[in-house]
């Protein structure tokens, strides 16, 4: 209620008439909308956002592997097809997945089919690819491109340990 329709006087210097007026409601309008025009846009990636995202993870993975191959003093393997990866360790006769591993678990890529490619190609071998860490700290420097689409991004080894994304 308006202090006229209590019948109380009007405060001076107050205006005569109380509410919004057209033109502040269209500014609070235009800036709810842009902020939600700002928020949907980074709340839906982009598929090279999604893809930069797939070969950090898969960065952090390598490096995991490469320390569990030299802690086990054994070959441990990522292998990689166009719609899945996973990791390998060397018994004394085959290749087994490791499971029971929250890390490094078999994974689906997020936008498949991804084009894997591998310079050099020496590192490891095609089809599927494989690249295999030895015990020794040091291993051949690589890298690992994943494209999908236009997209691509590079994983970087440099053979010490260090795994970039580029």
């Amino acid at each position: 209620m308006t202090t006229r329709a209590l019948g109380l006087p009007r405060r001076p210097g107050a205006p005569a008439h109380g509410g919004f007026t057209l033109v502040e409601i269209m500014v609070v309008m235009v800036i709810i909308g842009i902020t939600l025009g700002l928020a949907s846009l980074n709340a839906i990636p982009s598929p090279h956002q999604d893809l930069q995202k797939e070969a950090q993870r898969i960065a952090l993975l390598l490096q995991l592997a490469r320390d569990e191959a030299i802690v086990r003093n054994r070959l441990v393997a990522f292998e990689a097809t166009p719609d899945r990866y996973h990791f390998l360790v060397r018994t004394e006769t085959r290749w087994a997945p490791i499971v029971n591993d929250d890390l490094l678990r078999e994974r689906d890529f997020k936008n498949p089919p991804v084009t894997l490619l591998l310079d050099p190609t020496s590192a490891g071998t095609l089809n599927p690819l494989r690249i295999t860490f030895g015990s020794e700290p040091v291993d051949k420097p690589f890298v690992l491109t994943l494209a999908s689409g236009s997209d691509h991004v590079a994983i970087r080894a440099d053979g010490v340990g260090h795994f970039t994304v580029e």
